[in-house]
């Protein structure tokens, strides 16, 4: 009951959109951004703009190194779960896996590394690799946890809020008129309408008398979807990951953003509902 209550509950999140898990990064185009400082990248057939740093960077925490015989690749996208993983992403020169850190198994070598260097589009020449085993994760930032739709949630019958009447509850928000998702914070269900929140409550609560929150928001699960699709079209290998994690916006990650491709969502979505995350960040 548990694990399919947290999966209805987890509606707010998209199915992450992973793409080039197991691609090369020699799939990936582009150009010397302009010179100006200012952020800027010259526009790909699709018009987005593909930006490359002028300087070094660093991978924004550990990320999976590894090569299958080809020599190492970065993996700054998704791992397959297998042994030996499977990954691919941009290669990688001036490498050395250390004394401490890296696995062999079927031909493949790999390891978890947070590194520093230069990216020119297609190669990641490595200035500085720490392995995971020295590396001090405290130093980078949590993510944060999703948040309560309200500030004070309220209850008006904590008889009516075992697990049966969740689910109950969750399945009654789904039917909603203008439902767009739902999600927990604890024990408190989150349900975000895009008309008549006070209505939307009082359906509910004929299921639920635990602590809930309503809000409204101008778009639905499923109009997000479809601007995931866009994105993973016009993104194409730029994109690492893409999904939503809090109502009405999407998060992706790109390889690098110096800000171009986010003024390029913002123009194309409007201010704040895509917004863009680079795997590698000034050093």
């Amino acid at each position: 009951m548990t694990h399919s209550r947290l999966a209805s509950a987890a509606a707010l999140v998209l199915s992450v959109a992973v793409l080039s898990a197991c691609s090369s990064g020699d799939d990936t185009t582009a150009t010397d951004p302009a010179g100006s400082g200012e952020p800027s990248g010259p526009a790909s057939s699709s018009g987005v703009p593909t930006p490359v740093p002028d300087g070094e960077v660093r991978t924004s925490g550990l990320v999976t190194v590894l090569d299958d015989g080809d020599g190492p690749e970065l993996c700054l996208g998704a791992v397959a779960e297998s042994f030996p993983p499977q990954c691919g992403g941009p290669k990688v020169a001036d490498f050395e896996w250390g004394d401490v850190g890296a696995e062999k198994a079927a031909g493949v070598t790999w390891g978890s590394y947070a590194l520093t260097g230069t990216y020119d589009g297609t190669t990641f020449t490595v200035t500085d690799a720490i392995p995971a085993a020295l590396y001090d994760a405290m130093a980078e930032p949590e993510d944060s946890p999703l948040e309560a739709a309200c500030d004070e949630p309220t209850s008006t019958d904590n008889t009516m809020a075992s697990p049966e009447d969740m689910d109950a509850t969750l399945a009654a928000a789904s039917a909603l008129p203008g439902y767009a998702t739902a999600w927990l914070t604890g024990n408190t269900i989150n349900v975000a309408v895009t008309e008549d929140a006070a209505g939307a409550e009082t359906a509910l609560r004929k299921t639920w008398g635990g602590s809930l929150c309503v809000t409204t928001v101008e778009r639905t699960d499923a109009d997000l979807n479809e601007i995931n699709q866009e994105l993973q079209t016009t993104l194409g290998a730029q994109l690492l990951t893409s999904g939503s994690f809090t109502p009405d916006s999407l998060d992706a990650t790109v390889v690098f953003d110096d800000g171009s491709i986010q003024d390029w969502a913002d123009q194309t979505y409007g201010d704040g509902l895509v917004t863009i995350e680079s795997a590698l960040v000034p050093a």
